[in-house]
C-alpha cells in the first residue's frame, strides 16, 4: 500500500503538511506554519494533525516558514527522527526558526502591554522557544542536490533544484512496498525561469505521481523587467511628494532580490538616490548564508555575490538594533524601507506600517503573495481600514501591488513544468496543493485542456491511494 494524506497547504496556501504512508514507513513532507486569522492560525499551529512519535522521517523542500515554521512544534510534540533538507535549507533554517521564536515572544509581550493598557485582546503565548529550535536544527540532515538518500524502509529521496529560493528543492521520492513501487515528485514551491539569482527549476524523470503547488494557477506574471520599471516609477512618484516607500518582504530571497533590483536601478539613474533601509536582522543573516552557497546559483549571480556588489551600494543601510529601526520612522524626507514579515503578520514592518499607513504621501508596495485573512492581503485589497497590533488604522497611503516579483511559477510555468514531467516519464496523477480555490479551479481546467486525465485538488484530511 502506498498512500498520501493531505493535512495542510490543501486548498490553502500556507501550513504545508503532507504524509506519505506505506506498510513499512510514515514520512511527513514539510511542517509549515498556517497564516491567517490570528485565532485560527494559533489553533491550527498548536494542534498537529499527525502523531509526531509515529513518524519515521520528515522531508523539507525549503526554508520558508509556511513550509518549515512548525518543525519546532513537531519536536516539542515528541518527534525524534531526522529532518532531511538541502544543506542551504538547513543553514537557512537556523536564523529563520530562531527569528520566528523571537518574534512570537516579542509579539506576545506587545499584546500583553496593550492588554495592560485596557485594550480588549486575547493573551498570546509563543508557539515554541529557543530549546525547540535547537532540537529542530540538531535533527536536520543536509543532503546535496542529485544524491539519492535512503530515509526510511523502502523510501529513497533525491533533491532537485526548484529555483524558488536558496536551497529550494523538488523532492523526488522512490517508493517500494512489497510488489508495489513508483516515483513521487513534490515541487514544494516551484520557481520561475530567468530569475536574477537562482538557477531555473529542474525536471525530474520517470515520475508516476506529481504533487505540485498552484499558488498562481489562475494568472500570469508580467516580466521581471516590467516589474522593475513599475517599482522605479512608484519610488520616483513617492519621492516627488516627499513620502516614504514601505515594502513588506520575506527575508529569504525577496529581500535579496529587491536589494539587487534597487542597486541596478540606482546604477542607471532610474530612481533618485534615496536612503534605503533593509530593516531586518534576519534578512542580513540570510544574505550572509547566500555567500556560503555558490552551489545554488548560476555563473552571473556567482560573480555578483562574490564581488560584493550584489547586496551593497551607497545609501543602503542594514539596520540591526531596535533604536535604529525606530529612527527610520522619525527620519525626515523620502526613503525606502524593506522589512519583514512578507505577509505583514509580524516583525518590524508592522511598526513601520502603524506609523506610515495613515499618511497619503507614503506608498506601500506589495511584492509577494498575500494569504487569505493576513494583514498583507487586506492591504493589497486596498481596504479603507486595517487592524495593526489590535488597533484600527485608516489606510491613506498609496498601495501598489507588483506581482512580477513573485518567486512562484505562474499558470504558464506550472503548466509547462507538468508537461515536461509528463514528457519525461509515465505521469499518472497530479495533485494540486498550496493554492486557493480560484487558482486551483483555473489550473485544473487549464491542465485538462492539455490532456491531463487525472488532476485533483485534495482537501484537508483527504487520502489518495497511489497505484503505479
Amino acid at each position: 500500500m502506498i498512500e498520501l494524506e493531505f493535512l495542510g497547504g490543501a486548498r490553502t496556501v500556507t501550513g504545508s503538511k503532507h504524509v506519505l504512508r506505506t506498510s513499512r514507513a510514515t514520512v511527513l513532507l514539510e511542517c509549515g506554519l498556517f497564516q491567517g486569522h490570528r485565532a485560527e492560525a494559533n489553533q491550527r499551529n498548536r494542534t498537529l494533525p499527525v502523531d509526531a512519535e509515529k513518524l519515521d522521517a520528515v522531508v523539507l523542500s525549503h526554508a520558508h516558514l509556511d513550509h518549515s515554521g512548525a518543525l519546532p512544534v513537531l519536536m516539542h510534540h515528541g518527534y525524534r527522527g531526522a529532518i532531511y533538507a538541502t544543506p542551504a535549507t538547513r543553514d537557512l533554517c537556523a536564523p529563520m526558526l530562531e527569528d520566528a521564536a523571537n518574534l512570537q515572544e516579542a509579539d506576545a509581550r506587545h499584546i500583553a502591554r496593550l492588554i495592560e493598557r485596557g485594550v480588549e485582546l486575547d493573551p498570546v503565548t509563543a508557539l515554541y522557544n529557543h530549546d525547540d529550535v535547537v532540537s529542530t536544527l540538531a535533527a536536520m540532515v543536509g543532503v546535496p542536490y542529485h544524491r539519492k538518500y535512503s530515509i526510511a524502509p523502502g523510501i529513497d529521496v533525491t533533491f532537485m533544484d526548484a529555483g524558488h529560493v536558496l536551497g529550494s528543492a523538488i523532492v523526488v521520492i522512490d517508493v517500494v512496498d512489497g510488489d508495489e513501487r513508483g516515483r513521487l515528485a513534490f515541487t514544494g514551491d516551484l520557481g520561475r525561469p530567468g530569475m536574477p539569482i537562482l538557477r531555473d527549476p529542474e525536471v525530474p524523470g520517470d515520475v508516476d505521481w506529481l504533487i505540485t503547488e498552484s499558488t498562481y494557477g489562475d494568472r500570469l506574471h508580467p516580466p521581471i523587467a516590467q516589474s522593475h520599471e513599475a517599482l522605479a516609477a512608484t519610488i520616483t512618484r513617492t519621492a516627488a511628494r516627499g513620502g516614504k516607500v514601505v515594502i513588506p518582504a520575506f527575508a529569504l530571497e525577496r529581500a535579496q532580490e529587491l536589494i539587487l533590483a534597487l542597486s541596478q536601478l540606482r546604477a542607471r539613474g532610474a530612481i533618485p538616490a534615496l536612503p534605503v533601509f533593509l530593516d531586518s536582522p534576519l534578512a542580513t543573516k540570510i544574505t550572509d548564508v547566500f555567500r556560503l552557497h555558490p552551489d545554488c546559483y548560476g555563473r552571473d549571480a556567482f560573480e555578483l555575490v562574490h564581488s560584493g556588489t550584489a547586496f551593497e551600494f551607497d545609501g543602503l543601510t542594514y539596520t540591526a538594533d531596535v533604536a535604529a529601526s525606530k529612527a527610520i520612522d522619525a527620519l525626515a524626507g523620502p526613503a525606502i524601507v524593506i522589512a519583514g514579515s512578507g505577509m505583514c503578520e509580524g516583525g518590524r514592518v508592522l511598526h513601520h506600517l502603524r506609523v506610515m499607513i495613515g499618511d497619503a504621501h507614503n506608498t506601500i508596495v506589495i511584492v509577494g503573495f498575500q494569504a487569505e485573512h493576513t494583514l498583507g492581503r487586506r492591504i493589497a485589497e486596498r481596504r479603507h481600514q486595517v487592524k495593526i497590533f489590535g488597533l484600527m488604522h485608516e489606510v491613506l497611503a498609496d498601495v501598489v501591488v507588483l506581482d512580477g516579483f513573485s518567486a512562484h511559477a505562474d499558470q504558464r510555468g506550472l503548466t509547462e513544468f507538468a508537461e515536461a514531467v509528463r514528457a519525461h516519464g509515465k505521469l499518472k496523477q497530479v495533485f494540486l496543493v498550496h493554492g486557493e480555490a480560484p487558482a486551483q479551479v483555473a489550473l485544473v481546467r487549464h491542465l485538462a485542456e492539455r490532456g491531463f486525465a487525472s488532476v485533483t485538488t485534495p482537501g484537508p484530511g483527504d487520502r489518495a491511494r497511489l497505484v503505479a
